[in-house]
């Protein structure tokens, strides 16, 4: 029987409950969890944000939760270079992605090495926007 591994990308920002939903949902679908964490600079290009929190306290964060296995930092938006690096058999994503471009590129270029993309509900009352606008409106 082989090992089902999964993969959750994303900044891990200002980590809250809604990113600890999503490693848990994800954790329960696979027998091996790798968080992708994103870079400092990738969060710059991809979001247009310094990230709040840095990179190596993201990653030492996400890797304390009990559910994560191992972390990939993320350099690169390709999600098939962090394929060729972890060989994950499920990427997990939040339901914001399902249905959009983004979500249907990532689809058609996960097909072409066999992954299934899973997507999770979005916690919307609690995302790291809402937060980094509240951070911002007390320092104002």
């Amino acid at each position: 029987m082989r090992t089902i591994v999964g993969y959750a990308p994303g900044a891990y920002d200002l980590f809250h409950v809604g990113h600890l939903r999503i490693l848990e949902r994800a954790r329960a679908q696979c027998d091996r969890l790798v968080a992708g964490v994103v870079s400092d600079e990738m969060c710059r290009r991809a979001k247009g944000i310094d990230p709040v929190i840095p990179l190596a306290e993201r990653v030492e964060i996400v890797g304390a939760i009990g559910v994560v296995d191992a972390i990939h930092i993320e350099t690169v938006p390709d999600k098939l270079i962090a394929w060729q690096a972890v060989r994950f058999h499920r990427i997990f994503k939040g339901d914001d992605w399902e249905g959009t471009s983004k979500g249907t590129v990532l689809e058609h270029q996960m097909a072409t090495v066999g992954v299934e993309v899973v997507y999770f509900p979005y916690t919307e009352q609690t995302c790291s926007t809402l937060l980094r606008r509240v951070l911002r409106e007390l320092t104002a």
